[in-house]
């Protein structure tokens, strides 16, 4: 009889009320997991939830607000006991120029929200799962912080970024059973493509040589297994779902 790989867990998914983490969240639910979606945008999150079922619950965060973070992660840990996966999805594109034309501000919100927002949530919940023994985090990057994409200088020092935190903190982990590891997918058509010009978005997809973009389903099946109890032996790590982009 099949067993759910992530029957009894409890999962914290940032930027979970649509596009990429929406599908994280419904993959983990599948998977028997209890999923608390954490999102800015209220309204939505809430629909999301109800739509998800009575294993789905939800959390206004500002994950740029190291506060916002701390307080939505009391709220999760009294509606589901505890934290055993955080992922960390939440992400913007910012605008397409070039290094010498870009907004201060622009880069200051960008790097806030992909860089200092996972650092906030993994600094408020590896507590938790430290003092319960296992933990599993997956942060979601991006090609981009490999390869570096031009016009894309906030986002891609971002992503280039969160690989260096995962790495960092999968080594301070590395003799405790929680494991980090990070996911770098090509681009998925979400509404972060309402952000990008139609010339970036042509850019991204001649790099991949699959020739299509990654569907948000395929990035779910991967964290779904980085999730789950299976990867015992990888942190620190990244995980490639570019469709043949980038092969390290």
């Amino acid at each position: 009889m099949y067993e759910p790989r992530l029957k009894g867990k409890r999962a914290v998914v940032t930027g979970a009320a649509q596009g990429i983490g929406l599908a994280i969240s419904s993959q983990l639910l599948r998977q028997g997991a209890d999923v608390c979606l954490w999102d800015l945008d209220l309204d939505l999150v809430l629909k999301t939830a109800e739509k998800l079922g009575d294993k789905a619950f939800y959390s206004e965060v500002d994950v740029t607000n190291p506060s916002s973070v701390i307080q939505a992660t009391q709220d999760t840990v009294k509606q589901m006991g505890g934290i055993d996966i955080l992922v960390n999805n939440a992400g913007i594109s910012g605008p397409n120029l070039p290094t010498w034309e870009y907004p201060i501000e622009d880069w200051k919100q960008v790097i806030d929200i992909d860089l200092n927002g996972v650092f906030y949530c993994c600094r408020t919940v590896v507590p938790i799962m430290m003092s319960s023994g296992y933990g599993r985090i997956i942060n979601i990057s991006s090609v981009a912080g490999k390869e570096g994409n031009p016009n894309a200088p906030a986002y891609s020092a971002a992503k280039a970024g969160v690989i260096g935190l995962t790495k960092s903190l999968g080594k301070e982990l590395a003799d405790s059973n929680i494991r980090v590891n990070c996911v770098t997918p090509a681009a998925a058509k979400t509404r972060i493509f309402d952000q990008m010009s139609e010339e970036h978005v042509n850019y991204m997809l001649s790099k991949i040589p699959m020739g299509r973009f990654v569907e948000v389903e395929e990035i779910a099946l991967l964290v779904s297994w980085l999730s789950s109890e299976e990867c015992s032996f990888s942190t620190g790590a990244v995980f490639d779902i570019t469709g043949g982009r980038s092969s390290y």
